[in-house]
């Protein structure tokens, strides 16, 4: 029976591109685990957009000279670019600045004051005397009071991870002019979050499951006592407070981007002719919903937006059902360092998934990111390693492989499927091992071991090359063209079969491999790039097209004399002088 999965994923801010820890944390897992669930025969819907709003982009957009829409919309349309180049499969990629995201998230901002889970309360802000204006969170940095980490935000410390709030900075400073700000009270909307403390106890009670990392963080979180937040700010961009005394604020961004995943549902809806087709995912309990997103991201989704979703319960009075699914499982990574260092944007220590994309392989990236995730624990990106990844696993192992087995059948037998004579024990074993792995490699995707179901797939490409090199078809078509037929045709079905397990990783050479065995069809689907007209403006946004999908997660069923279509290789040997360039690279400019 097909499962009702809703993918749920990180909105980036628009307000600079996307480098590899954020990929490997954030955006590479949820598309393996999309991909491998459409191979499954699975109802997938997965979701994102750009986060539009909040200071990280007026920020930016400051320190650029120009408006906040200007700079969002450029980046929106290079995040576009960087997943369709890396093969991110969004049934929608939108962003937070449309009509539809408004309205969603104005109508619960109501339904949580309708239900008393909003109150007004004085609260004191820093104020910027020499600009004349309140200080958002992002506009200010000090010195943590936990960890001591003297660049940490007004909102999160990225040291210690910890949530603050501004006025506990200690020696804070203003970012637009270096001043020292003072505090001045002003008042704002509260999200009683401490009311909700019973309920997510309980739901967390059968979520076992989870990954330890997330659970240990969501408990010591919690243990800590949860206290009400601000939901409301202080600046002119944003989504306006649906209320007339409070015209002049905007929904806090940390509230509002949150539903944009409910809203980018909605909106996927619309635009495909079924407008009350999102509430298959979000108000049937039998749906499963994942949220992807990095270790700093923990409460917000674990805690904040499951306490957003049970004060709601429903999105409009005229919806039937009463109760928002709340997520079934967090599966956020820890962080990827870079060189031994962390990634840093403000010392342009990092490696910019556009830059990368335009000198590497999109499938060698997935690879690397995937053998080296930080599932658990914080791993490393050396370019020394990535080469060596590229060359003795992809090329070496996989790659040549591939290359070998099919140019050797075409060569020798007319260009097609050679049949098969008799099986011998080893023929059949091989042909077994692969056959019964897809039920336990997918079930490794499935509980979001991503690192390890590869792995598995890797070690059975190895045993295919040791397959080989004990039948030798090289030699054996020239002594036995019968029985070199027979290894051709095991080694193909084999191929066929680990194309198949290799396509949630390594799609673009998977559908290669695909066409160089002679079918046609897609096995990566189809991405379009769509303009959406909503009664004020239009906006563009990622779709994408699964019903062009032809394989199935099931062993090969190649059949005997289908036509090879053009041989080519797979991936790229890289050469080991990269490294040192690359790294010149790190901190330049």
């Amino acid at each position: 029976m097909p499962e009702k999965i809703l993918v749920c994923v990180a909105w980036p801010y628009a307000n600079g591109p996307q480098h590899l820890g954020h990929i490997a944390g954030a955006y590479l897992p949820p598309d393996i685990y999309a991909r491998y669930h459409r191979l499954k025969g699975d109802d997938v819907l997965m979701v994102s957009g750009s986060d539009s709003h909040g200071t990280p982009i007026t920020v930016q957009a400051d320190k650029e000279g120009v408006r906040p829409r200007e700079l969002f919309e450029r980046y929106h349309l290079t995040f576009l670019e960087t997943w369709q180049q890396l093969g991110i499969t969004f049934d929608l990629f939108t962003h937070t600045d449309t009509e539809n995201h408004h309205r969603v998230s104005q109508a619960m901002f109501l339904r949580l004051n309708e239900q008393g889970y909003l109150f007004k309360q004085t609260q004191q802000q820093l104020y910027s005397e020499s600009a004349g204006r309140f200080l958002p969170d992002r506009y200010v940095e000090g010195t943590c009071p936990i960890c001591g980490f003297e660049h940490a935000r007004g909102d999160q410390c990225d040291n210690c991870g910890n949530l603050l709030d501004a006025t506990q900075l200690i020696n804070p400073r203003s970012k637009i002019d270096g001043s020292t700000p003072i505090v001045r009270e002003t008042e704002h909307y509260f999200f009683d979050l401490p009311a909700f403390t019973p309920r997510i106890l309980d739901y967390l009670r059968d979520k076992g499951y989870w990954r330890p990392n997330v659970m240990n963080f969501v408990l010591n979180y919690l243990k800590e006592g949860l206290k009400p937040r601000p939901i409301t700010r202080d600046i002119d961009w944003g989504v306006p407070v649906p209320l007339p005394e409070f015209n002049d604020k905007v929904l806090y961004v940390w509230f509002e981007a949150v539903i944009g995943y409910l809203s980018a549902t909605i909106e996927w809806a619309g635009n495909n002719g079924t407008p009350d087709k999102w509430k298959e995912w979000w108000y049937d309990p039998s749906a499963k919903t994942l949220y992807f997103v990095g270790k700093d991201n923990i409460p917000f989704h674990a805690i904040i937006w499951p306490a957003q979703l049970i004060g709601t319960q429903r999105v409009y009075e005229t919806d039937e059902a009463k109760s928002l699914n709340l997520p079934t499982d967090v599966p956020a990574a820890e962080f990827l360092n870079l060189e031994g260092q962390k990634f840093s944007t403000s010392r342009n220590w990092a490696v910019w998934a556009p830059d990368f994309l335009s000198r590497y392989d999109a499938d060698a990236l997935r690879y690397y990111l995937t053998a080296n995730a930080p599932e658990q624990r914080d791993t490393e990106f050396t370019w020394a390693d990535f080469v060596r990844r590229n060359n003795d696993e992809l090329v070496a192992a996989w790659g040549n492989l591939v290359n070998r087995v099919i140019s050797l059948a075409s060569k020798h037998f007319e260009g097609r499927v050679p049949p098969p004579g008799l099986m011998d024990r080893e023929d059949a074993q091989l042909l077994a091992q692969i056959d019964v792995a897809f039920d336990p490699i997918g079930q490794l995707i499935d509980a979001c071991k991503f690192k390890a179901a590869l792995a598995e797939v890797m070690a059975l490409a190895r045993e295919v090359n040791k397959y080989l090199d004990g039948k030798a078809p090289w030699f054996q078509v020239k002594e036995d063209r019968a029985r070199a037929g027979t290894t051709l045709y095991v080694a193909l079905r084999v191929i066929d079969s680990l194309k198949t397990l290799f396509a949630p990783y390594l799609p673009f050479s998977s559908q290669r491999v695909h066409t160089m065995l002679g079918y046609s069809g897609d096995v990566l689907g189809k991405q379009i790039v769509r303009d959406y007209q909503e009664s004020e403006r239009a906006h563009r946004a990622l779709t994408y097209d699964a019903s062009t999908i032809t394989e199935t997660w099931k062993p090969s069923q190649l059949p005997v004399g289908q036509a090879f279509g053009p041989i080519a290789p797979l991936f790229a040997k890289l050469d080991e002088k990269i490294v040192e360039e690359e790294k010149a690279r790190l901190g330049a400019g």
